[in-house]
């Protein structure tokens, strides 16, 4: 059919506005049953997963990760180590010398005996037989009923697995001599929301999963001492420091012992193991009980480093608490385990033989995240600075106020690194996927620094005190599910009554930059004429101090005109500044001899890329 157009859209061709559906995440119920060989590294499982479809989708498929198929020979892993000019050190080995490097992938390298591996024998649903294909680290499966919206499933599992070579995160006999690393060790069903299937492959960097609730059964060595999420039923049958009370069957003769845990509304389960761990326990006032599990055979002081971590860790879980959201479970381990630091569900793996300040640092981290990763989970493979920035932006806010070192800049080394990354032609936009960066080094400074500033200079935008009540918002509208960047902005919006979605599209969508200068000071009488110019494309409000000869000082504020808004300030507030215009001309009733300087962004707040023409 066709219409002339007569400035009016036809009746037939009108369509009437969708609704906006309600908010929606899917639901996973894990039960596993575990064997583990201590001597082979092999392990075999039986997992029952019941799947609820909360979507408005009739799904035909589902997805699981096999992230250890990542480290074998061949992997995209591996293909990808091979390929990128500055690889992740601990996967490689530099077989040249530190001014000419050549770098070689470690996976390359595995025998069959060393590889990762997660093998799916047999996979049910409803109790009939499914079809599935392994495709790398992904598994499909087609389905012989569709899940209608609403609807729920069972998907009954057996597989065997084998734990790498310690490499990256997850594997056996880590560099400080860990036997049992182990996270993205089972077969998990990937996110599915509004934006579809999240079915990445496993080739570098973060994870994403489903909320629910995990029923988790470990046979192992009873030697070893288990860490990791969640909370142990049996533990007057463990020991290991779990004990409340007399341990039952002390004497027993049989070689394992099964642990069984219980974990409520997580999206992932992480467990360690080593036959030499000390386990320590603290009780945070008013939080969860801290537990510590680090190698016996550590030399006295590192030993002795652990010990002191110990309040210190629990200062920082009380402060996180205030300062974003109370944590809600009972209980979290920082483990020493792993190759660096990763966050997990209600634990963390370190490494731990660093001196205190790098195991406080470290710790500081990796717990952060149990705000920005674990309770709101936003998706790292796409919104990877979410999570990073805000972490890293919460522990050196933490650490400032905790070691009283009274930065006026906490976050200087983040915009820094920001800044060096904007001059150097590499930047890519944050919204690039976490694994097509070009340069490792160019995610690492656009996740973290970048990420950490994009809070920081949030709080210079719309003020420190709307800041602070914006991220305790965000935390109580969206933990627990799974929030986008556009979820946070509007937070912020609402919070501080400010239009702010320019910011968001500039920072994270471009690679636009913030370049302020004072273009010149010019005598008018008695009067001095300021002229600033634009010389970036993105925009910002302006903070500018004026000192006189005589000592005195004076701030003023040039709003934003696309803020509609200013902050709370005791500057003077001048007239907007509207993005398009390059300059932007004020008068200052003082002759111009008596004007001993002007400075644009006198905290150094505003991640400004030449703060060179920031002072005349």
């Amino acid at each position: 059919m066709c219409f002339a157009f007569l400035g009016a859209i036809p009746i037939q061709a009108q369509k009437k506005p969708e609704q906006k559906s309600a908010y929606w995440q899917q639901h996973v119920d894990y039960t596993m049953d575990i064997q583990m060989d201590v001597k082979t590294y092999q392990y075999t499982g039986t997992q029952q997963l019941v799947y609820t479809n909360n979507s408005p989708d009739v799904l035909n498929r589902v997805f699981y990760h096999l992230y250890f198929n990542a480290f074998q020979p061949g992997s995209e892993m591996d293909a990808r180590l091979k390929s990128i000019t500055d690889p992740d050190g601990r996967m490689v080995n530099n077989i040249g010398t530190k001014e000419n490097p050549i770098f070689e992938s470690r996976i390359s390298k595995l025998k069959p005996d060393e590889i990762g591996y997660i093998k799916v024998n047999s996979l049910k649903q409803d109790r009939n037989p499914v079809q599935y294909e392994t495709i790398g680290t992904i598994l499909v499966v087609t389905l012989n009923e569709p899940i209608q919206p609403g609807g729920t499933t069972t998907f009954d599992m057996a597989f065997e697995a084998q734990v790498p070579v310690q490499i990256r995160r997850s594997g056996r006999n880590n560099k400080e001599g860990v036997a049992l690393s182990m996270a993205q060790w089972y077969p998990k069903l990937a996110e599915y929301d509004d934006e579809g299937w999240h079915a990445d492959p496993y080739i570098a960097r973060e994870f994403h999963g489903v909320w629910g609730n995990f029923d988790v059964k470990i046979t192992i060595d009873k030697s070893y001492t288990v860490a990791g999420t969640g909370y142990l039923q049996n533990p007057n049958e463990i020991g290991h420091g779990y004990e409340t009370q007399t341990l039952k069957n002390k004497k027993s003769k049989e070689k394992t012992l099964t642990w069984h845990f219980i974990a409520p509304n997580v999206h992932d389960f992480t467990w360690a193991a080593d036959p030499q761990y000390i386990h320590d326990k603290l009780q945070v006032e008013d939080g969860p009980m801290l537990h510590f599990f680090y190698k016996n055979t550590l030399p006295e002081d590192k030993k002795q480093n652990w010990k002191k971590l110990q309040p210190i860790a629990s200062e920082l879980m009380r402060y996180y608490s205030d300062a974003v959201g109370k944590y809600p479970y009972e209980q979290y381990s920082i483990i020493q385990a792993g190759d660096g630091g990763m966050e997990y569900g209600m634990c963390t793996l370190i490494v731990g033989e660093g001196n205190l300040d790098g195991l406080i640092g470290v710790t500081a981290h990796e717990m952060a995240h149990s705000w920005f990763q674990f309770l709101l989970a936003t998706n790292e493979s796409k919104h990877e600075w979410m999570d990073e920035g805000f972490t890293s932006y919460l522990e050196d806010r933490a650490l400032n106020d905790i070691k009283n070192t009274k930065k006026a800049n906490p976050y200087s080394d983040a915009y820094r690194a920001y800044t060096y990354l904007a001059n150097s032609g590499k930047e890519q936009p944050q919204t690039t996927h976490a694994d097509r960066y070009a340069y490792n080094q160019v995610y690492s400074i656009s996740a973290y620094a970048k990420g950490e500033v994009f809070l920081a200079q949030l709080g210079y935008i719309i003020g420190e005190d709307h800041l602070d009540v914006t991220l305790k918002r965000y935390f109580d509208e969206w933990a627990f599910k799974h929030p986008k960047p556009m979820d946070f902005i509007r937070v912020a919006e609402k919070v501080s009554g400010l239009e702010l979605d320019w910011y968001l599209t500039d920072w994270t969508q471009t690679t636009n930059t913030i370049d302020y200068g004072i273009k010149s000071i010019d005598a008018s009488g008695n009067v001095t004429n300021i002229t600033l110019e634009r010389i970036g494309l993105m925009p910002m409000p302006l903070d500018i101090a004026i000192e006189y000869t005589d000592g005195t000082k004076q701030d003023y504020h040039v709003p934003l005109r696309m803020m509609y808004g200013t902050k709370n300030t005791s500057a003077t507030i001048l007239s907007d500044w509207a993005w398009a215009y390059p300059t932007y001309k004020f008068t200052i009733d003082k002759p111009r001899d008596e004007i001993k300087s002007v400075t644009i962004d006198p905290k150094g707040l505003m991640a400004d890329i030449n703060r060179v023409n920031n002072t005349l």
